[in-house]
């Protein structure tokens, strides 16, 4: 069986490289009988006779791998094999974000390169792939944004929708995931920008562009579609730098 690595530091001592061994000893045993999300894994007793280990040391792995989503722990039913999502990442690059972010803003601005790469890169894909059905889901959803900002209030939720949406056809599990990852993470650390976010109006203008150049099927505006997009936390990206510097 292949060996990992892991997220997780090391730790100093004997005790630190016992409980990786048995943390690749869980996920070697996940692999080898092939277990997929939602399984449950053997109970603790069963489990430490299966990797040669004690309890503390299989209780203090199951605490790691439940941090990393491998596996989830349900108080009285048992522990299973977990989502795989990518929460930890999630707060991993926030928490660095939030350390950073009146410093120099640097995972922000990643972040949206990154988002943007990923929406401008697949833009084929996503313009040839978007049914009928998405295409008004994606229209509504702009239009609701457009509303929601009409009456001054925010629209949280319907972008994250939308972004998520315009990923869908193309089946691709881990980059809606990473799509949602990035979007969550961009929605925590902006605000350390410590200035007023971009114009409602504007940023509901901006998806209903991102929607019509969808339904047209035009890659290229789409691109265009998807960079004007962006421009505006770029800017203010910029403009916190520039401040910061004075």
């Amino acid at each position: 069986m292949p060996v990992f690595e892991t997220t997780t530091p090391p730790a100093n001592g004997r005790s630190g490289a016992r409980r990786q061994e048995v943390i690749v000893g869980i996920k070697e045993y996940i692999l080898r009988n092939q277990l997929k999300p939602g399984d449950p894994l053997p109970t603790e007793s069963e489990l430490c006779e299966a990797i040669g280990a004690s309890r503390s040391s299989v209780r203090e792995a199951v605490k790691t791998l439940s941090a990393l989503d491998i596996v989830e722990v349900r108080h009285g039913h048992g522990t299973y094999v977990g989502g795989l999502s990518l929460t930890a990442l999630v707060e991993s690059l926030a928490f660095r974000g939030l350390l950073s972010g009146e410093a120099d803003h640097h995972v922000l601005e990643q972040v949206v390169e990154v988002r943007e790469t990923i929406e401008q890169g697949l833009a084929a894909q996503i313009t040839a792939g978007l049914d009928d059905g998405q295409l008004d889901a994606l229209r509504a959803l702009a239009t609701g944004m457009c509303e929601s900002a009409a009456r001054g209030e925010d629209f949280l939720d319907l972008d994250r929708q939308f972004h998520l949406l315009l990923m869908e056809p193309l089946g691709n599990d881990l980059i809606e995931q990473l799509t949602a990852a990035f979007w969550e993470v961009q929605a925590i650390v902006a605000p350390t920008l410590g200035q007023s976010p971009p114009d409602l109006r504007e940023t509901a203008r901006l998806h209903v562009a991102l929607a019509e150049a969808a339904a047209a099927r035009d890659t290229q505006a789409l691109q265009v579609a998807v960079t004007n997009h962006y421009l505006p936390i770029r800017g203010l990206i910029q403009a916190a730098k520039a401040a910061k510097a004075s």
